[in-house]
This record gives structure tokens, sequence and C-alpha cells, in this order.
């Protein structure tokens, strides 16, 4: 059976510009890993306009940052994974977890349907600033 990826994007706050958050099976990823709540990387950071965005995966393995705790990644630590595709698997592995906080398991998507999830992630620009 394979886990079941949501990508959704937060609308920007005083403190922050617009975030994503990933949620897989029902639940927050980053809630879930980081220790006393956290953010999710900036939405331009990961989805740049006009060039395929870092969630993409491919058959060589990349570290990905998905967030990071509330006091900043450079304070505590990032939480991060391996995205690899493996033919019509991607796979999330090998993370790496803010201080004192609890490692997911590795995942497994379905590619059309992590593809596909991407894909909307991508075109769906919402909460761009206009320039």
């Amino acid at each position: 059976m394979f886990d079941h990826l949501e990508i959704r994007v937060l609308p920007p706050e005083p403190r922050f510009a617009a975030q994503l958050r990933f949620w897989v099976n029902g639940e927050d990823v980053i809630e879930r890993a980081v220790a006393k709540g956290g953010r999710g990387p900036f939405a331009a950071d990961v989805l740049p306009a006009g060039r395929p965005s870092l969630l993409r995966a491919t058959g060589e393995a990349r570290r990905l940052e998905l967030g990071e705790p509330d006091c900043t990644g450079g304070c505590c630590g990032f939480l991060s994974v391996v995205v690899r595709r493996f033919e019509d698997i991607v796979q999330w592995s090998d993370w790496e977890v803010p201080h004192a906080s609890a490692s997911p398991a590795e995942l497994h998507f379905d590619a059309s349907q992590y593809d596909a999830e991407v894909a909307r992630a991508e075109a769906a620009r919402w909460w761009q600033v206009a320039e």
C-alpha cells in the first residue's frame, strides 16, 4: 500500500511569506516530526516560477528540506528527507530531524500520484505576490 501525499500552501502571514506544508496519509509531516511546532519551507523557494520544483523526484537521490522548528533550523536543525524515484515509486527516506524530534518512517508514494500532486502545487500560484 502506498502513502498519499498532499501539498498545501499556507497564506502569507505578517512574520512569514507563504509556506508549504506536507500532509501524508492525512497528517501534517512537519507538525508530527518537529517538536514544539515549526514551519515549512517558503513556497517561492521550493516552487519557483518557470522552473520545475525541487519536489520533483528523479532517479538521483537528493536531500530536500521540508521544514524547521520555530526557533529556526540554524539553531536546532532542519527537517529533511532524501527523495528518490525507483521506476513507479517515489521514496522519502533517511530523515534528518531537528533536535529532540522523532524521525518519521520511510514513505513510498505511487509515482503518478506524487507527480500529479507536485504538478498541482506548481500550477496553483495564488500565493505569489504580483511584482
